[in-house]
This record gives C-alpha cells, sequence and structure tokens, in this order.
C-alpha cells in the first residue's frame, strides 16, 4: 500500500551566510507494515528527511548523486554479509567494488575496504557525500558524512523548522555556506554542486524511502535545477 512516488516542491536561497533549502509535500494515510510490530518500522519519526552534497570531485556524482552510496551489500540488501553491519559507502574508499556478479560472485565491496591512510587522503580531498538529516520526532537535525562508513553526529552546524500546514508538510533547513569542521563540504556561490535528497514518509525506515534524482544545486544561476536565489 505504500505509494511509488511523492511529488516535492522544493525552494531555494540564500545570504551572505547561508543556504536556505524549502520542502514541501503531501502526507499520505499510515498504511501499517506487515513485517513491522505496531505496523510502524520507525515508530519514534513519523517522517525523516536527508540531503546530501557533493563536489565533481566525487566521481559518479554528477550522475548518479547518492544513489553512488548505495550498494547491494548494505545493510537489508540482498548481499548483506552474515554478521556484519555495512553502512552507505563511496567507490573511493574501496580497492574494488563487484558489479557484475560473474561465477557468482557476491555483488559489493564492503570487505575491500582501503588502507585507514587512503581514506584519509580521499577525505582531505573532499571525495566524499555531505549529508544532512531531519528526524521529525525529536525534531532533530543530524549532519554527517560518506566516504568509508555513513558517519552522523559530526558537530550541529544546520537549523531545522518542520511543520504540519493542512495535509502538507513543510520542512525548512538553514545550512551555513561556510562550514567548520572537516566532514563539511563550505559552498562557494560562484560554483554548482551535486545534490540529491531523501524522504522516509509513514514511518518508514532503512532502505524503504523515497530517493530524489541527482540535480544541480548552484547559486543566482538559472542553468540549474535548484537555483538558490540571493535575497
Amino acid at each position: 500500500g505504500k505509494r511509488g512516488s511523492i511529488p516535492v516542491a522544493v525552494k531555494a536561497a540564500h545570504d551572505s551566510k547561508s543556504l536556505y533549502m524549502q520542502f514541501t509535500w503531501e502526507d499520505t494515510e499510515h498504511q501499517p507494515v506487515p513485517f513491522a510490530e505496531g505496523g510502524k518500522m520507525d515508530a519514534m519519526n513519523q517522517m525523516k528527511l536527508a540531503f546530501m552534497l557533493a563536489t565533481d570531485e566525487v566521481e559518479y556524482a554528477d550522475r548518479a548523486g547518492c544513489w553512488g552510496t548505495c550498494h547491494a551489500d548494505a545493510d537489508d540488501m540482498p548481499f548483506a554479509p552474515e554478521g556484519q553491519s555495512v553502512t552507505k559507502y563511496l567507490k573511493e574508499s574501496r580497492t574494488k567494488i563487484e558489479l557484475k556478479g560473474r561465477n557468482k560472485k557476491p555483488l559489493g565491496g564492503w570487505d575491500k575496504r582501503k588502507e585507514d591512510a587512503e581514506i584519509k587522503a580521499e577525505f582531505d580531498a573532499q571525495h566524499f557525500m555531505d549529508i544532512v538529516r531531519y528526524k521529525s520526532g525529536d525534531k532533530s537535525i543530524e549532519y554527517g558524512s560518506i566516504l568509508a562508513d555513513r558517519l552522523m553526529n559530526e558537530g550541529v552546524i544546520s537549523e531545522a523548522i518542520a511543520n504540519k500546514v493542512g495535509n502538507k508538510w513543510v520542512v525548512e533547513i538553514k545550512r551555513p555556506l561556510v562550514a567548520d569542521g572537516d566532514g563539511n563540504i563550505s559552498l562557494d556561490t560562484a560554483q554548482s554542486y551535486n545534490f540529491g535528497f531523501a524522504i522516509h514518509d509513514d514511518y518508514s525506515n532503512g532502505r524503504f524511502h523515497h530517493v530524489s534524482l541527482g540535480y544541480k544545486l548552484g547559486f543566482d544561476n538559472a542553468d540549474v535545477e535548484i537555483n538558490a536565489v540571493k535575497q
């Protein structure tokens, strides 16, 4: 009974210090999940919204967006290894990722992790995805990055407000352009960035979420899909 897609209105603006994002979409009647206790996979959060940012320095980010962090051996996926927790990761953190599965090879690269020094070099070169996530249950906002793993709570640098207006969710996020910390991408208003977002609606969790296509986010740039206009 889960709806197959969600039309979402996205607005963006900026001033000299911050990027402002607004996401608006209609809520849905609760559809109980048959394999979750009480019918809710995440009973604490009716809704979660996340978005990722990356430069073109991340290979395939301009074509795959945040899909580049998802692999067939991640948790709850068909090739998830037994007894191991595998979060999102990027190919830059692995020596190899099996994509074809010839000769019955398991897909993914969870066990092909680069050495820590190599991963740090990739991180220092900003070969990672920057992620912001809002959770409706405790109205909290998490911040993190994805390279070898998905690492959250690296320091809250953003603000969020979410409200139900009639039957619509309206989520507004304020993010500084200049970010402190190694896991944060600073945004140059003369550049454009790869941008994608995801929504966990109706108490869903894990891979059971709606994911956007990859877009370009820019500033006062009519040629990108998401144009943050100066206010």
